[in-house]
């Protein structure tokens, strides 16, 4: 659930406002020059995009029929649809290409800026861990998206569906290698951008169970020169959403991180980030989690039970001390590629190799064959997209600040 908190704002000389009138670009050009106005126009007219007509995409999922609905969230309902050849950015066979089509549900102004914000960041990105936003649809009241087609669905269905079955622990720490590689991408930008809403359910798997990021409706364009963060009005999801920013409003990459830890340990132990029906302390994962992580002897008790074992001792002590350093105090937390790195080195014994293979990480230019920095907007800042009201918004149950935790060291792994 997306929650929409009224948190104080702090400004102050190191902070970087919202404006929600006006779309910016959030850093410097090529060539130098000061930020310059970008129309929805100009959004709009990313090379990368097709234009797609309404009857065209209603076509393509039969009418919007009920039998093609593949996902269903706050912004509106998924449907899988095919399109022709020519409606395409690569060449398709048969009856055509697959496709992922989002269709927003008529809620007014904020809906319309979140749609425009995932078209701004995904009609400029590319990256493998990104999911490619091929075009989308702007007739009257209708807002569509069309995205490539992912078959294996969500990550939050394979770790809590009963009836999938479950991941093994090379494909695990596979999905958690992509996942940090699409926030290491976006947060090495040359306009960084910080994802705001991590979480299992907008992790999206290919059929090897590639990770890739989706539904970019609350990212924002992080802060710029000097500034050390972005005042915004607090919006996420109940679980994953950094204490601090909770508490400040103050967003930083910082935060992706510890939303990051958090899907870890859901990874890790196939618990969901709230489970409302464990009782006391259980009903969080973090809080639940800090405590066991702290001993080896216990790391049992926090792994998932459908793994039956079958999990490197070592390597899972690693990625638990990993995740319990991603949710701890900011100023402790770890920098995405610096998770990267440590994931990428765990240890994977040979009977488990077999299960997947890994892809390198990619480094993180702006743009991919796009010579102009990406245009942002920090005005970008969409109000609740299932919550009109701030005082209609759920409270959060803020997750006390972390100990400090000491810096993560391979030698004491072993022990």
């Amino acid at each position: 659930m997306v929650f929409l908190l009224g948190a104080p704002k702090l400004p102050s000389k190191n902070s970087h406002p919202s404006d929600p009138s006006s779309l910016t670009n959030s850093g410097k050009s090529s060539t130098g020059s000061l930020p310059t106005p970008m129309s929805k126009d100009e959004i709009l007219c990313s090379p990368y995009l097709k234009a797609f007509t309404f009857t065209k995409l209603k076509a393509a999922t039969r009418n919007f029929c009920s039998d093609s609905v593949i996902g269903e969230g706050g912004f509106g309902f998924v449907y899988k649809g095919w399109v022709d050849d020519e409606f395409c950015d690569a060449a398709g066979t048969g009856s055509g290409r697959v496709v992922a089509v989002k269709k927003l549900k008529p809620q007014g102004h904020q809906g319309h800026k979140e749609w425009l914000t995932e078209v701004t960041f995904l009609g400029q990105l590319r990256h493998p861990n990104l999911v490619k936003l091929l075009g989308y649809c702007l007739e009257g009241e209708n807002r569509l998206l069309v995205y490539e087609y992912m078959c294996k669905g969500s990550l939050e269905n394979h770790l809590f569906r009963r009836a999938s079955r479950p991941l093994s622990w090379a494909v695990r720490i596979k999905v958690a290698i992509g996942a940090a590689q699409g926030l290491t991408f976006l947060h090495n930008c040359e306009t960084q951008v910080i994802y705001r809403d991590l979480k299992a359910s907008n992790i999206l798997l290919d059929s090897e169970y590639n990770a890739k990021l989706s539904d970019f409706g609350l990212a924002k364009a992080g802060p710029i020169g000097e500034n050390t963060h972005v005042s915004t009005q607090v919006m996420g999801t109940q679980g994953y959403a950094a204490p601090e920013y909770i508490a400040t409003g103050r967003l930083t990459t910082k935060c992706d991180v510890y939303s990051f830890g958090v899907v870890l340990l859901e990874l890790l132990s196939g618990r969901r980030a709230i489970d409302k029906t464990k009782v006391g302390a259980e009903q969080y994962l973090v809080e639940w989690a800090k405590p066991l992580i702290g001993d080896k002897r216990k790391l049992y008790r926090i792994m998932d039970s459908r793994l039956e074992g079958q999990y490197p001792v070592k390597g899972a002590y690693i990625a638990a001390l990993l995740a319990l350093q991603c949710v701890s105090d900011a100023n402790i937390r770890p920098q995405m590629t610096e998770v990267v790195a440590t994931l990428q080195k765990l240890p994977i014994p040979k009977s488990l190799e077999k299960q997947c293979t890994f892809t390198p990480v990619q480094k993180s230019p702006a743009m991919e064959n796009n010579p102009s920095p990406l245009r942002t907007s920090p005005g970008l800042s969409p109000s609740s997209k299932r919550i009109n009201r701030a005082s209609s918004a759920p409270m959060l149950r803020k997750t006390p600040q972390a100990s400090p935790l000491s810096s993560f060291r391979k030698s004491s792994v072993g022990q």
